[in-house]
């Protein structure tokens, strides 16, 4: 090792190696403005790139005459602390992903890309003390005004612009009336305190939830992870809610992740009515910029509270008390691409790290997640009625073979759902297939619509006249004629919920349908109309996909139906079976929220399978025990753990030899017995173009499966079969596709 007495900055490059490259400080800096966590704008190989400062050294194994020089330092303090980086080594170690790849992740893109950290000075508005004590007839005349003074009064602390915008369209006349008047005055948010870190009193507490809620906060100054098991309805977030405002309390921010971007606005809205503290959301909905300033506000310890998906879990928080994690067993926490982490396994190591509680919540836990709590790893709280008296729905299935269907809806579910329409209740309609049908067919001769770059067929989407792979997203428009036989036969095969919703039209036309799935709620805003329109009583029927099954409080359905669990059934995927039965019981969760009895029908062609009966007459927690008895005898986790290769390629026999060799590597470093199966082609073997293999690596012992992999993936890099492949490693996967 050569050494030199000069300053070497290691700094971490978002590209896929497993290494850390040394530069030079930037000309005229000081040791004393270099600091580790500070980002860096680097020369790499013709043009430059944002870094991050990992190390701060003064030798290297390299000559430092070869070293480059760092151009600039980005920022004047660093961005992430040691506790930050802590973590981040860590899920660098667990996932063995690029280092690089792994820290820089931690920040929004903005920041990823070089942009300020400083906060922009915000304007906040508040009331005087005139404002306070004006009688309000006094602005009878000015309605807008008299309304944004009131909404001020109601808030109780400063508003900053976009909180006034969520409340109010055109408000800046209003506002501007307003400081004319010096009714209202302009400060600076961070020197304002509520007389109250809550607006609404809690909720009463149920016996359950007042368990639930002192267990918690009987050990908020440790690490515990509580495992919070609890019917739909049953008040989750009340006890979230009440833990909450008693970490708030001790002046400590919290960090709320969901599953699904679709359920922020409904539980901010519920944040906000209940706390009088800043609260940001951090989602990929939101603007760079919005991003970038929510990550900032939380870092810099100016907001109290975080509530965002999967991507938020790595923002900075100096004064973190608590994680809560909704919906836990969602498989959207797990990234499927890239720096492959499990957002609620990083969260309890976070939680771990700090020495603080984390909250588990999920009407339907994970098979992990139950092991866990058998293990005394997880401390479970049970939530076993539904709040406000609410009484459970009822479920039942609706055997649809040999019966003539509309669309996909049975003659008894039409009338069931007339029945119900005639009471002035709503109808919740389940399909996870968007699109109006999953397949074109000619009926010819049986020639069947495909995309040519997957092993997929080509989705029908009737109002865009198009065909689309939902896959690799390649369109094309819709044919007229058969490709094949050129007759004109050609027909819709299966059902999407675009073709349901054509059904619905005319099967119920005095009653307003409305369609929520992916392609219905792009446009932004549009999802929030359609919550508020249903909540409003202005909606009788709801179709959708999976973004309905999850969180949505609808009080007036009391009519959920699954329209074809059948295609759950029989996936080569062991996680099928559990997600399909936890898929159920949420949708099931839709039915019967308030006063009103709530009903589930699922139509199915297997009425005796014995999954959907050990639901009904058992639930979901005998389903999860006999699951846990079924992946014990098996040994699949969580009685094992598992690694999965993946390798694709143009050529379809180069992941297959990638694969192969990696074998022959693994044998020679396998002393523990890491089982390996595979190399296989991948159920979906050709995707976007590419063929696609994997080799699945398992062992009991969590250790021994590291090891193997810690010796492997440096020989795999330098294997001449690498350079022709795209090759990925994902642990603990949760789907084998």
């Amino acid at each position: 090792m050569k050494s030199s007495k000069k300053i070497i900055l290691s700094v971490a490059l978002a590209i896929p190696l497993q290494r850390l490259f040394d530069y030079l400080p930037p000309k005229g800096a000081t040791l004393a403005e270099l600091q580790v966590g500070m980002r860096i704008i680097v020369p790499f190989a013709k043009s430059t790139k944002i870094g991050l400062i990992l190390e701060i050294k003064t030798d290297t194994d390299i000559d430092c005459q070869k070293l480059k020089t760092a151009e600039a330092i980005i920022d004047s303090i660093p961005l992430l602390s040691a506790q930050d980086l802590k973590l981040l080594y860590w899920a660098q170690k667990y996932y063995h992903h690029a280092i690089g790849d792994v820290f820089m992740s931690a920040f929004p893109t903005a920041l990823r890309k070089g942009k300020s950290s400083e906060l922009k000075k915000s304007c906040y508005y508040q009331l005087t003390a005139a404002g306070y004590e004006l009688e309000e007839h006094e602005l009878k005349k000015a309605p807008k005004q008299l309304a944004l003074l009131q909404y001020l009064k109601f808030q109780q602390v400063a508003l900053s612009p976009e909180a006034i915008a969520e409340a109010f369209s055109a408000w800046r006349p209003a506002l501007k009336a307003l400081l004319e008047k010096q009714l209202v005055k302009e400060t600076d948010h961070t020197q304002q305190h509520a007389a109250s870190i809550t607006k609404q009193k809690p909720l009463k507490a149920n016996d359950e939830q007042q368990l639930a809620i002192q267990r918690i906060s009987a050990n908020l100054s440790r690490f515990s992870v509580y495992l919070l098991d609890g019917v739909t309805g049953s008040g989750k977030t009340e006890v979230y809610l009440q833990v909450i405002q008693q970490v708030l309390a001790k002046q400590q921010q919290v960090l709320v992740l969901l599953p699904e971007i679709t359920l922020t606005p409904q539980l901010e809205a519920r944040f906000k009515q209940r706390f009088n503290v800043a609260i940001e959301t951090y989602h990929s909905r939101h603007s760079e910029t919005q991003r970038k300033n929510a990550w900032l506000k939380m870092q810099k310890g100016s907001s109290a509270i975080l509530l965002g998906t999967r991507s938020a879990l790595l923002t900075p928080m100096p004064n973190l008390g608590l994680i809560v994690l909704d919906e836990e067993h969602d498989a959207s926490f797990k990234q499927q691409e890239g720096f492959r982490f499990s957002a609620r396994d990083v969260a309890i190591v976070r939680a771990k790290m700090l020495n603080i509680p984390i909250v588990l919540g999920s009407a339907t836990p994970s098979l992990e997640s139950l092991y866990n709590v058998t293990q005394q790893r997880y401390q479970l709280l049970r939530l076993a009625k539904r709040a406000g008296g609410a009484t459970p729905p009822s479920l039942s299935l609706l055997d649809v073979r040999n019966q003539v269907l509309q669309e996909g809806l049975s003659p008894p579910l039409i009338r069931e759902i007339q029945k119900t329409l005639a009471k002035n209740e709503q109808v919740l309609l389940f399909l996870n297939r968007r699109g109006f049908a999953p397949t074109l067919i000619c009926h010819g001769c049986g020639w069947v619509a495909q995309c040519s770059r997957c092993d997929a067929n080509l989705v029908i989407h009737y109002q865009q006249q198009s065909l689309r792979c939902h896959h690799c997203a390649s369109e094309q428009p819709l044919m007229k004629q058969c490709p094949n036989c050129q007759s004109q036969e050609l027909k819709p095969l299966g059902l999407g919920t675009e073709r349901v919703e054509n059904a619905l039209s005319y099967l119920f036309p005095q009653h307003k349908a409305v369609r929520l799935d992916r392609d219905s709620t792009q446009r932004k805003g549009v999802l929030e109309q359609h919550l508020e329109a249903i909540n409003q009583g202005k909606v009788d029927i709801i179709l959708g996909t999976q973004m309905l099954a999850k969180g949505h409080h609808f009080p007036n359905v009391t009519l959920a139906v699954l329209l074809d669990v059948d295609s759950g059934l029989f996936s080569i995927d062991y996680h099928a079976p559990e997600r399909l039965a936890q898929l159920i019981i949420q949708v099931a969760g839709r039915a019967g929220r308030a006063e009103k009895k709530g009903r589930v029908i699922m139509q199915t062609r297997q009425p005796e399978h014995p999954l959907l009966n050990t639901l009904i007459h058992q639930g979901y927690a005998a389903f999860a025990q006999a699951a846990l008895v079924e992946r014990k005898l098996a040994e699949l986790p969580p009685y094992s753990y598992q690694a999965l290769l993946r390798a694709n390629a143009h050529e379809e026999a180069a992941p297959l030899d990638f694969l192969q060799e990696v074998i022959k590597l693994a044998e020679l470093h396998n002393p523990a017995g890491v089982f390996l199966l595979g190399p296989v082609a991948a159920p979906m073997a050709k995707r976007i173009g590419q063929f696609r293999f994997q080799l699945l690596l398992q062992h009991k012992q969590r250790k021994h499966l590291h090891l193997l992999l810690k010796a492997l993936l440096p020989l795999i890099s330098q294997l001449k079969q690498a350079r022709k492949v795209r090759w990925s490693l994902d642990i603990d996967p949760i789907d084998l596709y």
